[in-house]
């Protein structure tokens, strides 16, 4: 590397620097600052800021588009999509429903892809690792920031499906799967209960693009590999032939918050769904961390 190339590392590296030069790895505290340092990053990139607008966009188009089919319950998708025309708080679960299966996982794996392969195509990872923080601690970090965005994420397509059904719809009782109706409180109570499985959902996919990051440098590489896995794997659980292996994809139940949709809730699927996520997280988390903790960091 030559001089110049050296300073420019430098530069880029050293706004993460002053901050994480002062983390004590073995200590809680430590930790916080790693991560709040990582979240930081995360939330600061002109990338993230417009994959959150994109999302936020979508339930808008969502609710303008079921206000303008007057008959509301013509069209495929998920049954509860016509239900968004009698109270506008449904807006929430259909606008989860239909950004789940690709753009929600779409945005999570640009982010999980660009954790560690972002920081070494920018020339940055090895003056991380100077700081005492430890591979171990770094990886972890990156993993809790991506989580925190898969959570944020799913909030903001909540909140503007809400803002956006109060808008165009009206509120009251909602009528459940199930046709009873419970009141504005607890569907709200269970939107939120909803937005923090569809969030949990997505933890095997981040540790899924967290592995493909410590494989290559190059982020954009890294970041088409993870999305291009979401969209094959969902692909893969739409054939019927292949229902015997369907059950172990990490998307297979990511659908199943709709069993919280009745009046008395059904947490088989749910349950199976995050154990399938923990399972992934399990698997691919320590795949990762054995290919970073003995990686050559050479940029």
């Amino acid at each position: 590397m030559s001089q110049a190339e050296a300073v420019d590392v430098a530069t880029r590296a050293a706004e993460r620097a002053p901050l994480e030069a002062r983390v004590r790895p073995q200590t809680v505290p430590g930790f916080l600052a790693l991560f709040r340092s990582e979240v930081g990053l995360t939330f600061r990139r002109v990338r993230t800021i417009a994959l959150l607008a994109i999302l936020a966009a979508l339930p808008v188009l969502i609710g303008v588009v079921v206000k303008a089919e007057t008959d509301g319950g013509s069209g495929g998708g998920p049954a509860f999509v016509a239900q968004v025309t009698q109270n506008g708080l449904f807006l929430v679960f259909t606008s989860l429903a239909l950004t789940l299966p690709v753009f929600l996982p779409m945005s999570v794996g640009v982010v999980a892809g660009d954790a560690i392969a972002g920081e070494a195509s920018g020339g940055t990872l090895r003056y991380l690792l100077v700081a005492p923080a430890g591979r171990t601690r770094l990886l972890a970090a990156k993993f809790t920031a991506a989580l925190t965005y898969c959570l944020v994420a799913t909030v903001v397509i909540a909140l503007a499906a809400l803002a956006t059904g109060a808008a165009l719809f009206p509120m009251g009782e909602v009528t459940l799967l199930s046709g009873d109706s419970i009141g504005p409180g607890e569907a709200l109570l269970r939107a939120v209960l909803v937005a923090g499985v569809v969030a949990l959902s997505l933890a095997g996919l981040v540790a899924i693009g967290l592995f493909v990051s410590t494989l290559t440098g190059s982020g954009i590489a890294a970041m088409a590999t993870t999305v291009v896995l979401v969209i094959t794997v969902q692909i893969l659980d739409s054939f019927p032939q292949l229902h015997a292996v369907q059950p172990y994809l990490f998307s297979h139940q990511w659908l199943s918050f709709g069993d919280l949709l009745r009046s008395d809730m059904y947490w088989d699927n749910v349950l199976q769904d995050l154990g399938l996520q923990a399972l992934y997280v399990a698997v691919f988390g320590s795949a990762a961390w054995a290919r970073f903790t003995s990686r050559d960091i050479s940029a």
